[in-house]
C-alpha cells in the first residue's frame, strides 16, 4: 500500500488531503504520477501533478506523523481565521449600527429650514 499527501490548490481551506492506494504509475519524463484503485468493482485512475504531491510513500507511520502535524498546522491556522472572522463580523455590525446612528440622527434635523432637502417641500 503507498500513502499520499497532495496539495489541494484550488480549495484555500484545505490545503492538503491524504490518501492510501495499492498501486501507482510514475514515469521519469512525467509531470504526472497516476493512481490506480478500484472503486465499486471498477479500476479507476487519477492523474495527479507532480509538483502537488507533497510526499508518497509505503512508510504509513511516517505518512501517518506527518498527516498529524499538518493537521495541527492546519487547526492552528484556522482558529486564528475563525478568530479574524469573529473580528470581521463585529467590526462590520459596529460599521452599520455606527452609520446607520448618523443617518438616523440625521433624519431629525433633515425637517430643520438650514438644511436644503427637497423631500420636505413635497
Amino acid at each position: 500500500m503507498y500513502y499520499v499527501i497532495k496539495r489541494n490548490k484550488d480549495i484555500p481551506m484545505s490545503c492538503f488531503l491524504g490518501f492510501q492506494v495499492p498501486k501507482y504509475i510514475a514515469i521519469k519524463n512525467s509531470d504526472n504520477v497516476i493512481f490506480e484503485f478500484t472503486k465499486d468493482g471498477k479500476t479507476q485512475r487519477k492523474w495527479v501533478k507532480k509538483d502537488e504531491i507533497v510526499l508518497l510513500t509505503e512508510d504509513k507511520s511516517f505518512f501517518l506523523k506527518t498527516m498529524k502535524k499538518f493537521r495541527n498546522v492546519q487547526e492552528t491556522q484556522q482558529k486564528l481565521v475563525d478568530e479574524a472572522q469573529a473580528q470581521l463580523n463585529a467590526s462590520m455590525e459596529t460599521f452599520a449600527e455606527t452609520v446607520n446612528a448618523e443617518l438616523d440622527e440625521f433624519e431629525h434635523i433633515k425637517d430643520s429650514t438650514d438644511v436644503p432637502c427637497i423631500l420636505k417641500d413635497l
